[in-house]
């Protein structure tokens, strides 16, 4: 059981509780039963009051005694016995069931429209008959003095069959294209069609005459709403002689008086879902309407809120038990839910034990499904070394995993972990140690990288620390050294700071000449703010001390000759690192001998000669000239003609040359 309470009114939930897997097998299930204290307790109203996939409708009987339900798949009906509070009989249909009816106070007479277009009649003990109308049907209504069934569908007639003729009688022609919805007042027998346009068609089965056509569509609009197609009729229900109510596709219900054309009140349930089912509550003057999402209950004076119930699984209809507090709704679900609100009314005769229960009953936590299971993958088998046991019994596939005991889990779990608890202990003694330890004077550690970086930062932050200390509202600002984006910095060596490099060494002096610069700026905001304190601030700067302007222009120059100066002194030590890598190379030269051939008919001199050549060839004439001054060189070239032999003489004055052609 569930407990909820909306506007103060408290709501039970009775099918609430944990739900057993439907592949258990039932002695399974009957073992549960004895040892699980959860399912000892849980109530179970009425036995199996449930559907094996969907229920889509459900009625009680006038007499209270049946509850009716039908549902899919495979298409049945299901009838319960309210006082033995079990299953009275199960029967399957051929097609869905789009309604149903109960003609006679118990469930001896049943009237079943399929969404084939079959009408069938079932009786006490079973199937009867079976006709066909001509559309496909969504509704139908019973007209009792006349024993007229009034079926409307896709078509914009409404087809007659005369109960006590047996046969078919004259077609109702309304001026919609399709209708919807159907009902019969019980007081004066008016019949009321909804259509798919938004309007409700009142006819009179003694004449067989229209007598009243009412737009809902238009009424239902209020302001602000935003149109995206026509209202049509979803939901029709007749209260008394002159009340009735109308639910829209657009989320709106319409309160009518049957002598005016326009709505008592229109109650928003601001879903945009159409109302599947309205019923009235008379002793409390609530109207209970319903869409596919929230079932609400409210005052039909006023429209005020009374409660409201939302289930886990969408809405299909609901039932108002007679003269009681307890009402059933048939959901998108197996399980077909029980509602029961003490502020209604008492509970009903057959479970008279609620009202005792439900005042000492205190609210419980809600409860998943299948709590004494556990969902493993194959991943966790391996892990816990229970892959033998796939295939076996203790196992239960389920999609991509397996369903095993919660109590074998953990039991495997502590085996194949049995220093879990240990090292879970450790970690808590541990933590409580790092608790106590934050209470003591904490030492600064320097990081093992960048250490003056590090302790730089250490300075700055106790600087503005102090300066934020002596301001009333001031704080601190974070520290790079707190912050884990750059921890890094301050643990990876590739991260290590080169104070011998370029770059630093030529923006040391600026960042030095900014840090002075910052550190100067505290101590005079300091000053300010320790002056601030005895006496008014004063225009004029204190005598003896140099403006600001001054004092920028002064570090400006300074750290301007300290780059010069740094410039200088890289290319000094460039020039003697160039001077030493080459006297290193001489000295790891190897000199090798080298040996020349004389030939024939030459003098040998001396290896200089070799070298004064070489030395010749690259000069210019003029230096060759004179170097040969005075040795008179003469050079023999030999050609096809014969030789050639060139004689050059310097003079200051005169210059004689001798040429002479050898034959």
């Amino acid at each position: 059981m569930q407990i909820s309470s909306v506007n103060d009114v408290k709501i039970y939930n009775l099918s609430h509780g944990k739900s057993l897997p439907e592949w258990l097998s039932d002695r399974k299930k009957r073992q549960l039963q004895k040892k699980d204290v959860d399912i000892q307790r849980r109530i179970e109203l009425i036995q199996d009051f449930e559907m094996p996939t969907v229920c889509t409708s459900i009625k009680v009987s006038r007499d209270g005694q049946f509850i009716m339900a039908a549902g899919t798949y495979k298409p049945r009906i299901r009838c319960y016995d309210t006082y033995q509070l079990s299953l009275k009989f199960e029967r399957c249909l051929d097609s869905d069931i789009v309604a149903f009816d109960i003609l006679s106070d118990d469930y001896s007479k049943l009237v079943f429209l399929h969404c084939d277009r079959y009408v069938e009649f079932h009786s006490q003990h079973g199937h009867y008959y079976k006709t066909r109308i001509p559309k496909f049907g969504r509704d139908f209504s019973y007209h009792y003095p006349s024993c007229d069934l009034f079926f409307v569908g896709t078509s914009s007639e409404v087809f007659r069959l005369n109960l006590e003729q047996g046969r078919f009688l004259n077609s109702l022609q309304t001026d919609a294209v399709e209708n919807n919805v159907c009902d019969i007042n019980p007081v004066h027998h008016l019949f009321a069609t909804g259509t798919s346009e938004g309007r409700v068609e009142c006819w009179d089965p003694r004449v067989r005459n229209r007598v009243g056509i009412l737009d809902c569509a238009l009424s239902s609009l209020t302001e602000g709403t935003e149109v995206q197609s026509l209202p049509s009729i979803s939901a029709l229900k007749f209260n008394g002689s002159l009340t009735m109510a109308v639910g829209t596709s657009t989320g709106q219900v319409l309160l009518y008086d049957l002598r005016s054309s326009q709505p008592l009140l229109v109650k928003d349930h601001f879903y945009n879902l159409p109302i599947k089912s309205l019923n009235f509550q008379d002793q409390m003057d609530l109207v209970v309407s319903a869409d596919s999402k929230i079932i609400k209950l409210w005052n039909k004076d006023s429209g005020k809120v009374f409660s409201s119930i939302q289930p886990q699984t969408n809405i299909n209809d609901v039932c108002i038990y007679p003269n009681s507090g307890m009402l059933f709704t048939a959901n998108e679900d197996p399980k077909m839910n029980t509602f029961y609100i003490p502020a209604l009314g008492p509970a009903p005769r057959w479970c008279s034990f609620l009202d005792n229960l439900t005042e000492e009953l205190e609210e419980s936590p809600e409860s998943t499904v299948y709590d004494d299971y556990k969902f493993v993958t194959r991943k966790d088998l391996e892990n816990l070394g229970l892959s033998h046991l796939v295939g076996s019994s203790l196992l239960r596939a389920y999609m991509h995993g397996f369903f095993m005991d919660i109590r074998l889990y953990h039991k495997v779990k502590s085996l194949a972990n049995p220093f879990a608890y240990e090292e879970y202990r450790k970690d808590k003694i541990r933590q409580k140690i790092e608790e106590s330890r934050t209470q003591r004077v904490q030492v600064k550690k320097l990081p093992k990288v960048n250490k003056e970086l590090a302790l730089k930062l250490m300075e700055e932050g106790d600087d503005e620390a102090e300066l934020a200390s002596r301001k009333k509202k001031g704080k601190a600002l974070p520290s790079v050294l707190g912050d884990d984006r750059f921890k890094v910095m301050f643990e990876n060596p590739d991260y290590q700071v080169d104070e011998q490099c370029e770059e630093f060494r030529l923006l040391n002096p600026i960042v030095s000449k900014v840090g002075q610069k910052r550190k100067k700026k505290l101590r005079l905001l300091a000053q300010q703010a320790h002056l601030r304190r005895g006496a008014d601030e004063d225009d004029e700067e204190p005598e003896g001390r140099a403006s600001s302007e001054e004092e920028s222009s002064d570090d400006d120059k300074s750290w301007v000759e300290e780059v010069r100066e740094q410039r200088r002194l890289l290319w000094e030590e460039g020039r003697d690192r160039r001077r030493q890598e080459r006297k290193q190379a001489d000295r790891n030269t190897v000199l090798q001998p080298q040996y020349y051939q004389i030939k024939a008919g030459e003098e040998f001199r001396s290896f200089n000669d070799m070298a004064r050549k070489q030395r010749l060839q690259k000069a210019s004439l003029e230096d060759r000239l004179k170097l040969e001054e005075h040795s008179g060189t003469s050079h023999m070239v030999d050609t096809a003609v014969g030789s050639k032999q060139l004689s050059f003489t310097l003079k200051k004055v005169n210059c004689v040359f001798t040429i002479l052609f050898l034959q």
